[in-house]
């Protein structure tokens, strides 16, 4: 889910920056400062809405999308040609999924890379996309892996990335609020004749600032959805696979040196020991809780 989380904060502060700037280079557009000099409260909190929660569903939209170019997915075809292997992950993603109760079969993905690491993407349960790494297949046993993908599908019958979605446009309706009631303050203290061009360069540099402090509650959101995609994978494939794909990744965690960048960061769990900016909680946690 790492990675998920990752790109889908990525794209939002891309678009967020973008849908901003638009706003502030039309005319009259959403014109929030009173004829008396002073902020209209009730007009820029609606115009925050608006610019927070489009930016949102925009990156929702984009997100399986995204996943796919900046991790180099490559779709399996159920009915093509597929290795053995490759066949078995299709298969445990449908059967999964049917056991989850999901009416349509998310796409199901491989791509090349060394680290451990499997997510669930897409802008809702009938667009959802989960993908492995060669890395997971070949580092653990079928056990683990149907542990693994559970945990992954339960993500997309939980629905967690629209939640996150609703709750990411929220944050981002408080970072453009916040952002330009910051850069009013500081057009304060400049000539009027530079007044404009402060405020838009303010204005950007504050949404960065806040975007940044708001995805500490983003990542605060899921690491506690962490904990409800282990219960349902463990609903789905059973709690002792569960139990074993957690252990599995907490075994390869303590063999992985930690100078080696290309395979320490573990997208499925992310650090072992967990912090405000782990997308993910500590592994001795996850496995504690599903005991």
């Amino acid at each position: 889910m790492g990675k998920r989380i990752f790109y889908f904060l990525l794209t939002n502060v891309l678009v967020l920056a973008t849908i901003s700037i638009i706003f502030m280079l039309i005319p009259g557009a959403w014109n929030y400062i009173g004829p008396d000099g002073t902020i209209q409260f009730g007009t820029l909190l609606i115009f925050s809405a608006v610019i927070g929660f489009t930016g949102s569903f925009i990156s929702l939209a984009m997100s399986r999308w995204m996943a796919k170019k900046m991790m180099g997915v490559r779709v399996l075809d159920p009915s093509g040609a597929l290795s053995q292997s490759e066949r078995e992950v299709v298969e445990k993603v449908h059967r999964l999924s049917r056991t989850a109760g999901l009416m349509h079969m998310p796409e199901v993905g491989i791509y090349d890379s060394r680290e451990v690491n499997a997510f669930a993407t897409g802008p809702s349960k009938k667009r959802s996309l989960v993908a492995v790494s060669t890395g997971l297949l070949h580092e653990m046993d079928d056990d683990a892996i149907e542990g693994v993908i559970a945990h992954e599908v339960a993500h997309v019958a939980n629905g967690d990335m629209v939640t996150m979605t609703l709750l990411q446009g929220v944050v981002n309706t408080f970072v453009v609020f916040l952002a330009r009631i910051a850069a009013f303050a500081v057009t304060r203290f400049v000539k009027e004749e530079l007044a404009p061009i402060v405020h838009f360069l303010a204005i950007i540099f504050f949404q960065i600032i806040f975007s940044i402090l708001g995805s500490l509650v983003v990542y605060a959101y899921s690491r506690h959805r962490e904990y409800h995609a282990d219960r349902g994978g463990a609903d789905l494939a059973g709690k002792d696979k569960m139990k074993h794909a957690l252990e599995s990744l907490k075994a390869y965690a303590n063999r992985v040196r930690g100078d080696d960048t290309s395979v320490s960061t573990l997208k499925i769990n992310g650090k072992r020991k967990s912090s405000i900016f782990s997308t993910h909680p500590d592994l001795n946690e996850r496995i504690r809780r599903l005991s």
